[in-house]
């Protein structure tokens, strides 16, 4: 097993690579490429199950799903300066084609900011072409010289979801923000994954944004981690490649755009905030098998063959409310050990049937989220088992929300922060002045990164002094250390 399985928060990074391995979500360090992994069948399945709650919600407000070239000539890459220089050190080089040197070299992508403005600019002529909200889910490539992690820190990083928005004004692309951060709302408590939401420092925005605003997440060990960003671009990309429209009184002017995106880290989150020593536990909204069914075996044959028809009612019964479910059926394999292996792998529901259900008429269900097992009456399944997948669902997500609340802490001084930073771990929140060159002071004395200031209006007391400075406060800054 590899790991200590009552230690799951303290060894969360064995916990991790454990339970990925043996649950057969996701293949890493075998790859014979470092920062690239392999999604195995049952990985794949939870990440189309999550990929299909985001473009269900990016459809229903508008977005339309597009495909763009893997490849970006060096020239539109380094149109807009900023950016470039926020990726350069990390971009991946096409210098070849069979036994030629390419004219031009090419990059894999990091991002894609550069080719769509690039064919926005042929497709944006008019006011009335206005707003446009695009997006892709595709594999960004990005040479991470940090020690990589499956699924949080890679060099192939193959579910991106980058959305790219178009807009006549800065107001309207200000407003897409906000609506980029409802979808990311929406999604992440689909999930029950908890999140704080910042804006992040200036020191510490996306390359070429005016400003971002973040999705962050405590993980079991108290690290904070990034699973959502949204940017404001301004006019920064539409300038040098000339996106420019006509106006109502035919003047022209430079469109405005926004940008956001989550990456593999929602999956590893989604594994990681729902788990215990046992392994992981899926929501049944997202789980690949929502209900296993494990016979239990009985003495005689004639004994098992009534439960193995007592099964296939049940099964008829799951059929019908259109359940995801399994019959773990392999005689080789004792109850016990396909308990283990369930529970490892998240499945929210196991029902257990032998000779004494088959005689009761009844169905004995165990709860992956609270272990505990319930008997009711088979003829109550179909209307029981609905609303225990809601039960299930709302407790994962209260739980993990009430786990985060609790590691996110005010701090007095720098000391006291500090101490918290090392000790407690998760988020400390501190008065700040907004300087910059305070908050990277800040940063420095306490020993963690700032994530950001909240988005929402931050009342303090008139005599909130900031933290460092002493000068007065106008916001709460919140750090963390981070993956």
């Amino acid at each position: 097993m590899g790991v200590n399985r009552q230690k799951w928060r303290e060894e969360y990074s064995r916990w991790f690579d454990w339970v990925i391995e043996e649950a057969e979500i996701y293949d890493y360090g075998r790859y014979p490429v470092k920062g690239m992994g392999v999604w195995r069948p049952y990985g794949f399945q939870i990440r189309r199950r999550v990929l299909e709650v985001l473009r269900e919600l990016l459809d229903n407000s508008g977005h339309e799903e597009i495909l763009l070239p893997l490849l970006i000539p060096e020239d539109l890459l380094r149109r807009e300066s900023e950016h470039v220089k926020g990726f350069e050190a990390e971009v991946y080089w096409v210098t070849r084609g069979g036994d030629e040197e390419l004219d031009v070299k090419l990059a894999l992508r990091p991002t894609s900011e550069t080719n769509l403005s690039y064919m926005e600019s042929f497709w944006i002529k008019s006011y009335r072409d206005l707003p446009k909200k695009f997006y892709q889910i595709v594999s960004i490539f990005r040479y991470e010289t940090k020690a990589t992690r499956p699924m949080i820190r890679l060099r192939e990083v193959t579910t991106f979801k980058e959305a790219h928005t178009v807009h006549d004004s800065f107001e309207d692309a200000d407003r897409q923000v906000g609506e980029a951060i409802d979808v990311y709302k929406k999604f992440f408590d689909y999930l029950g994954i908890p999140y704080v939401i910042s804006r992040r420092p200036e020191w510490d925005k996306f390359a070429g944004a005016l400003y971002t605003v973040a999705f962050d997440t405590i993980m079991p060990d108290g690290k904070t981690l990034q699973i959502g960003t949204a940017h404001h671009l301004g006019q920064n990309f539409t300038i040098p490649f000339e996106i420019r429209f006509q106006l109502p009184d035919e003047t022209l002017d430079y469109a405005w755009q926004t940008s956001y995106g989550v990456s593999d880290r929602v999956i590893a989150t989604l594994i990681s905030i729902h788990g215990d020593d046992r392994g992981t536990i899926l929501p049944p909204n997202i789980a690949p098998i929502q209900v296993v069914i494990i016979p239990l075996p009985a003495k005689t044959e004639e004994e098992n063959r009534r439960v193995k028809n007592y099964v296939s009612l049940v099964t008829e019964t799951l059929e019908k409310l259109g359940v995801r479910f399994r019959v773990d059926d392999r005689e080789e394999v004792r109850p016990g050990r396909k308990f283990y292996e369930w529970e490892l792998r998240g499945v929210p529901i196991r029902i257990e049937i032998g000779l004494r259900e088959v005689h009761d008429k009844t169905i004995t269900l165990a709860r992956r989220d609270t272990l505990e097992k319930i008997t009711i009456p088979f003829d109550k399944l179909g209307e029981y088992l609905p609303s225990l997948f809601k039960q299930v669902e709302e407790n994962l997500r209260e739980r993990a929300w009430r786990w985060m609340k609790s590691n996110i802490r005010r701090a007095a001084d720098i000391e006291d922060a500090k101490k918290i930073v090392e000790e407690e771990k998760g988020i400390v929140e501190v008065p700040w002045c907004g300087v910059v060159e305070c908050g990277i002071k800040i940063e420095e004395e306490i020993g963690a990164k700032m994530l950001g200031t909240p988005i929402d209006d931050v009342k303090l007391g008139e005599d909130t002094k900031c933290i460092r400075c002493s000068k007065k406060a106008v916001t709460i800054a919140r750090l963390a250390r981070q993956y």
